[in-house]
């Protein structure tokens, strides 16, 4: 279902994913800019003059108009939740970056707070619409890997003591929640999560190699998946250049590799033979630049938009988002585990508390 509506947005928070959502919007028929948040009055003014939309500083100025129908939550990821919440009891549909807080009970909160007020959620996790992703997701919904029995993600970024310098909430505990997963692993955990299913326990180690911040810059975790499978989860912003981004799954029936969200191998049983399925794939090349390895202002727009484009169809259908509030606080979950792991030394048994 489809609607010939134009949505009123407001983007609350003026930093880095700001002009993502923004120039999202611009891009979209049914979306128009038409309030732009932030506590810092030259950020909104800025944003505001590039693309639309009025300026404000006080979020409960912009909540009040009634041409306002989405806000998408751009805030530091400690106060998600905070500002998801104000604009759900105001009658907004909300789009949030991620991850969709950094506590449980704030995650709870927040998907709660939607609920009861009758509007939409949704979180992004934008690697869930890249063309690779979508084709591994249908190979397992096909059955073609039989019994899943490995799954690795891989995230080797590169983030400059700079970029943790640029806003005091980046790299703290207190606004951040974390590090290297937190803030840039959470996609790749959801991809993993998402194709292999709950995870029943982790064990993890972390360090804070490169840079003067309270969080980690390196983690790596063993996972152990209720289906039996294991796989593990390395996350960085300590190599420099950024390497690599991957998701490898493997199942009895087959064996695929995603690298920058794109096919790099392609393996399965019942295809031996058959094409481009003798050679895997291998050796192909990423086929979307991975600028953001290193840079995350290189941003492409495109699986954004999707995202966003699927909350309008969402709301038009009086459907779920493609990644609901309850979908994102599974990587959430996750992560929030492996740092219990870490502090303790210990291996971790799902699910968590709320209170952790």
């Amino acid at each position: 279902m489809t609607s010939d509506r134009v949505h009123g947005f407001a983007v609350v928070g003026c930093g880095v994913i700001a002009p993502i959502h923004a120039r999202c919007i611009a891009s979209l028929p049914a979306a128009e800019l038409r309030a732009v948040v932030d506590v810092v009055p030259e950020r909104a003014a800025q944003l505001a003059a590039e693309f639309g939309g009025e300026a404000y500083t006080d979020l409960a100025a912009a909540l009040a108009r009634p041409d306002v129908d989405v806000v998408c939550v751009c805030v530091p990821s400690g106060l998600h939740a905070e500002v998801g919440v104000r604009a759900a009891q105001a009658g907004k549909h909300v789009i949030c970056e991620k991850p969709i807080d950094i506590t449980l009970a704030a995650a709870d909160r927040l998907i709660a707070a939607c609920r009861e007020q009758g509007v939409k959620l949704a979180v992004i996790s934008q690697h869930r619409f890249r063309p690779g992703v979508r084709r591994l997701r249908a190979a397992l919904e096909a059955g073609r890997f039989e019994r899943l029995i490995l799954g690795n993600a891989v995230m080797q970024y590169y983030r400059t003591q700079e970029y943790y310098d640029s806003g005091d909430w980046r790299g703290t505990w207190a606004l951040d929640g974390g590090g290297a997963l937190m803030n840039q692993g959470v996609h790749y955990v959801d991809l993993l999560q998402w194709v292999m299913g709950p995870v029943e326990q982790v064990v993890a180690r972390t360090a804070t190699a490169a840079h003067d911040i309270a969080v980690e810059d390196l983690a790596v975790g063993i996972v152990t998946f209720r289906g039996g499978a294991l796989g593990t989860i390395q996350g960085s912003t300590a190599v420099y250049g950024g390497l690599r981004e991957a998701l490898e799954i493997v199942g009895v029936g087959g064996a695929v590799m995603l690298e920058a969200g794109e096919v790099t191998s392609w393996r399965f049983k019942d295809e031996r033979g058959a094409g481009d399925a003798a050679s895997g794939q291998e050796g192909q090349a990423p086929a979307e630049p991975v600028a953001t390895m290193a840079d995350p202002a290189a941003l492409r727009i495109t699986t954004h938009r999707a995202q966003i484009a699927d909350l309008l169809a969402a709301i038009a259908a009086d459907r779920d988002p493609v990644v609901t509030g309850e979908e994102a606080r599974k990587p959430l979950e996750i992560i929030l585990a492996l740092y219990a792991s870490a502090r303790t030394g210990r291996e971790v048994t799902l699910p968590l508390a709320a209170t952790r």
